[in-house]
């Protein structure tokens, strides 16, 4: 069964195919960093246009690597949501569009189990049940997944997700955007000694995050500094940047060790854009070591969104239920869906 995947919630176009045989066939992405770059952020209008014009190109692209004709694409899956409510619409309207045309069945999926399921992908894959720490821009929650569908949230963010407060923390050193991965770079050269920033609710005995006071504690370094911004120096600017990263690793590798501990479960799956952390990724290699459990993660080109993991996750649920895909064409989307309230498949 091939199941082609469209992926179009915020900033990335994205569309793949995936046969439930010989696994992912081809994928093609745009991203619109560049566009929204000057803007300091996504502006919804703009990206909705930009998938417009992206998505039937990319479709061809994917094609074409795949050597697959349209009419041999037995499903069409897409993000029905979360997400920017147009850039939903354009996603599924070229689903549906599709799955009437060719006369296939279309299915929506959630955008964030399509990210739960991405280190699935990957050559050395978990098996199920495991804790997932799901690390984006949008959502920060640690969850116990048990099999597709099947999942329980454990603890979330109660304000700024992990992604968030990294690009808001980079803003305020002016690093531009997309922040994170730069403030990650420029963290590399810091002193991990010369700020000590707050690790907030690291002993709140639960598993749930709160990153705004820490973006509040850069300000506040940043503003105390006399001439503020312009009087900081680039190693200063480091320093700052080492002090962040490393309260924010520090918190989110204590909260996974704290959820496999008390589940007993010894497989951990990292999911989500921040996922490409390098210092994350070290931070929980070095625990996973000492605590003997395995992390497992997406390949680097399948940590942002994209729309091979749509296409996985779809193929999934339609191997499990081969009557989740529907020909009814309406364009549906769910802007706001809570990840609870998906069906197992």
């Amino acid at each position: 069964m091939i199941v082609l995947g469209v992926e179009s919630s915020c900033d990335e176009t994205g569309l793949a195919l995936y046969d439930t045989e010989r696994g992912l066939l081809s994928h093609a992405l745009h991203s619109q960093v560049a566009m929204h770059e000057e803007y300091g952020g996504v502006v919804p209008e703009l990206a909705s246009r930009d998938h417009i014009r992206r998505a039937l190109p990319l479709l061809e692209q994917a094609l074409n690597k795949a050597g697959v004709a349209k009419q041999d694409i037995d499903a069409i899956a897409y993000t029905q949501g979360p997400g920017l409510a147009g850039a939903l619409l354009v996603g599924s309207s070229v689903a549906c569009s599709l799955g009437l045309a060719l006369d296939k069945p279309v299915l929506g999926v959630h955008h964030l189990e399509g990210h739960l399921l991405s280190p699935l992908l990957a050559s050395e894959r978990p098996e199920f049940p495991f804790i997932a720490l799901l690390v984006s821009g949008g959502h920060t929650q640690l969850m116990r997944v048990d099999g597709v569908g099947r999942y329980t949230l454990l603890g979330e963010t109660l304000d700024d997700a992990a992604g968030e407060a990294f690009d808001k923390s980079a803003k305020l050193l002016g690093l531009g955007y997309p922040g994170g991965p730069a403030i990650s770079r420029l963290a590399e050269f810091g002193d991990p000694d010369a700020y000590k920033l707050p690790r907030p609710m690291l002993h709140s005995k639960d598993f749930n995050f709160s990153f705004s006071g820490l973006k509040t504690a850069v300000l506040t370094v940043v503003k105390n500094r006399e001439g503020g911004m312009a009087n900081i120096c680039e190693q200063d600017k480091a320093n700052i940047a080492r002090g962040f990263v490393d309260a924010i690793v520090d918190v989110l590798t204590a909260k996974c060790v704290s959820a496999l501990k008390h589940t007993g479960l010894k497989r951990l799956v990292i999911a989500g854009g921040v996922g490409a952390n390098r210092q994350l990724r070290a931070s929980l290699d070095a625990a996973a070591a000492k605590k003997k459990f395995k992390v497992y993660y997406p390949e680097l080109e399948f940590c942002t969104d994209n729309g091979a993991m749509i296409a996985f996750a779809g193929a999934l649920r339609l191997q499990l239920n081969p009557d989740a895909a529907q020909r009814d064409y309406g364009f549906n989307v769910r802007p706001r869906w809570p990840l609870d309230e998906i069906e197992a498949a």
